[in-house]
C-alpha cells in the first residue's frame, strides 16, 4: 500500500477507534460506533473498478464526491456503501497525500458533527 501513514493518521483523529470485521475483511475506523473510514481489499468482485485494489471508504458530501470523482480517477463511488454519501479512494493510485489526508479529516468531521454536542465536546476536550 502506497499510503503507509494512513492507519496512524486515521487513529490520530479525535475519538477514533479501530476494529476488524473478519466477515468482510475490513479495518473499520469509527467514533463511538459510527463509521467514518474503512480500509479493505475487495477480491472476486464483478466490478473490476474495485476488484483487487486496496481502498479506503470515506464519508463525503454528495456534491463534493461528484467533483472528486470527475477530477481524480482514483476516487470512485463508495464500495459496498451508499454511493451518494461515500467515496472509495484507491490506495494504489496517484491521489496526492494531502488530498487523502483532507478527505479523511472531512469524513471524520461529518461523523463527529452528527454526534450529540456533549459527546463532541468530550471527544474534542472542550
Amino acid at each position: 500500500m502506497k499510503y503507509e501513514w494512513l492507519d496512524e493518521y486515521l487513529l490520530s483523529l479525535p475519538g477514533a477507534e479501530k476494529d476488524f470485521k473478519p466477515e468482510w475483511g475490513w479495518f473499520r475506523y469509527s467514533i463511538r460506533g459510527k463509521l467514518f473510514a474503512a480500509v479493505c481489499s475487495p477480491k472476486g468482485m464483478k466490478d473490476e473498478a474495485y476488484n483487487g485494489h486496496d481502498l479506503v471508504n470515506l464519508k463525503c458530501d454528495p456534491a463534493r464526491g461528484e467533483i472528486l470523482r470527475a477530477a481524480h480517477p482514483e476516487v470512485l463511488p463508495g464500495f459496498y456503501c451508499d454511493k451518494r454519501h461515500w467515496i472509495a479512494c484507491l490506495l494504489d493510485g496517484e491521489l496526492p497525500d494531502e488530498i487523502l489526508r483532507e478527505l479523511c479529516a472531512a469524513s471524520h468531521g461529518l461523523i463527529l458533527k452528527k454526534l450529540p454536542k456533549y459527546v463532541q465536546r468530550e471527544i474534542l476536550g472542550e
